[in-house]
């Protein structure tokens, strides 16, 4: 018993009197063994950076391909910048391994990192039935002294509210012999691992004062950037999901003033450049909506887990929803215009991604722009350059196909979603409609330098200057 007694005091973190230096030391050098729970988009890369730091991680994900080809020294993960070779040399080096089994990894670690998805169910309540089930089994691992961070995004309270009783209840612990923390991720697709290293400061907020200084400890060894320890995980919580909330609001301002660009008869996207100018003012880009597994999501974490009601974050939600119909609508009333249904046409739907770049079309607005378009009848022809799998899309009735194919289809419009740097190389003097010019709706202002300029298609940019 006194050994193990003694080998825990060394291989801890957690309510171990040693100054800050000598417990960063001793982590980095891999006394103080490493879990991360999910080896997902963004769990790889904190697993990596990790085992580059640590020399001494077991990540876990109950997917056993890609437990396989992590352990194969593989990364799963595309357009992630070296990340691919960062699992190579770690794995190599017998840094970085992988599990299917939380509980194995649970029990051979002293710090465990939890990095699992948080999405919505169907009525748009957070559905955080991973996140539990990663608690239970590390709680079924858990030693006193051990420390917990929560790297994914939840509803403020989460940690102290649910994952602190459940790990208690698991582990036979009380509160205060372990440490727990949330310790949110910031981290974008396409440049993980710098972000990871320190693009931004880590935030950190703990269940008490020890979890929160042990939680810096382990982050001040992986960020240049540093540290901001927050009062409790509860203000950390609520970190994360105000930067989301800020930007969601942020563009449904945008759309919204991109609705009025007729009325007005201006160029809106060059208003909101200029209003920029003037310090106090941060209006976004408008779009034809607003994708991926955060921005989408977060403001539910905030309106369905409490009664205070949430008038502007459910408003900035109605608004960016309604952007893929409000695209589809334009280019609907540019065919009318000419005499032309939207049912005898075929548009091409450039961009199936919710980001450049990044092959992610999670609550992409290319999903809703695909469904509006076959509600009215058109033929769509769906082109990304970055996508291997078009399913969703063809459960809508879209017909996927490559950029070259796309010059041998007949085709009377587009609607640009997402800008892929390929996108810039279309010879838009080879697509041509039969009896007249393409319409053309650019979601994004990307086409105003493409060669597009040099044809005679119509151009509409939302919330931009039309071209007649």
């Amino acid at each position: 018993m006194t050994e193990q007694r003694h080998r825990r005091d060394r291989d801890r973190l957690y309510g171990v009197d040693r100054p800050p230096a000598r417990q960063r030391d001793a982590f980095a050098s891999g006394e103080i063994p490493v879990a991360v729970y999910g080896l997902g988009k963004m769990g790889l890369p904190v697993a990596a950076v990790f085992a580059e730091t640590t020399g001494n991680v077991r990540g876990a994900d109950i997917d056993p391909d890609v437990v396989a080809s992590i352990n194969d020294g593989n990364c799963h993960l595309k357009r992630e910048p070296g990340l691919p070779s960062l699992v190579g040399e770690t794995v190599a080096d017998d840094a970085l391994s992988a599990t299917t089994s939380p509980r194995e990894a649970a029990e051979r670690a002293s710090v465990h990192v939890v990095i699992v998805p948080t999405p919505i169910t169907d009525e748009n309540e957070p559905d955080l039935s991973v996140l539990d089930a990663v608690t239970e089994a590390i709680g079924a691992g858990l030693d006193a002294g051990d420390l917990v961070l929560v790297e994914c995004t939840v509803p403020p309270r989460t940690t102290s509210d649910r994952v602190l009783p459940a790990l208690e209840d698991a582990s036979g612990l009380d509160r205060g012999e372990f440490g727990l923390a949330f310790c949110p991720e910031r981290t974008a697709s396409g440049r993980a691992l710098a972000d990871i290293r320190g693009a931004y400061p880590k935030v950190v907020g703990g269940v008490d004062a020890e979890s929160t200084r042990a939680a810096t400890a382990v982050y001040e060894t992986i960020n240049d950037e540093g540290v901001i320890a927050v009062a409790d995980a509860a203000t950390a919580e609520a970190v994360k999901v105000f930067e989301g909330l800020y930007r969601d609001v942020n563009i449904a301002l945008a759309n919204e003033l991109a609705t009025f660009t007729d009325e007005f008869g201006i160029d809106v996207r060059d208003a909101i450049e200029v209003a920029n100018t003037q310090p106090y003012c941060d209006i976004h880009d408008p779009g034809p909506g607003v994708g991926g597994h955060c921005i989408p999501f977060y403001p539910y974490f905030v309106i369905e887990p409490f009664e205070t009601d949430a008038p502007l974050l459910r408003t900035a939600r109605a608004v960016n929803d309604s952007m893929p119909s409000y695209t589809v609508d334009t280019l609907r009333e540019a065919f009318a215009a000419e005499r032309t249904e939207l049912a005898d046409t075929a548009i091409a739907l450039l961009g199936l991604t919710y980001r450049p770049g990044v092959e992610e079309t999670r609550a992409s607005p290319a999903l809703g722009i695909a469904d509006r378009l076959a509600a009215f009848g058109a033929e769509v022809y769906g082109v990304d350059p970055v996508l291997d799998s078009f399913e969703p899309f063809e459960e809508r009735g879209l017909t996927p196909v490559s950029l070259e194919d796309l010059y041998d289809r007949p085709v009377d419009g587009a609607v640009l979603v997402t800008p892929h740097e390929e996108f810039d190389a279309i010879r838009w003097d080879d697509l041509e409609r039969e009896g007249g010019r393409l319409v053309v709706v650019d979601g994004r202002a990307a086409l105003e330098d493409a060669t597009i300029a040099e044809t005679d298609h119509r151009v509409i940019v939302i919330g931009g200057e039309t071209d007649e």
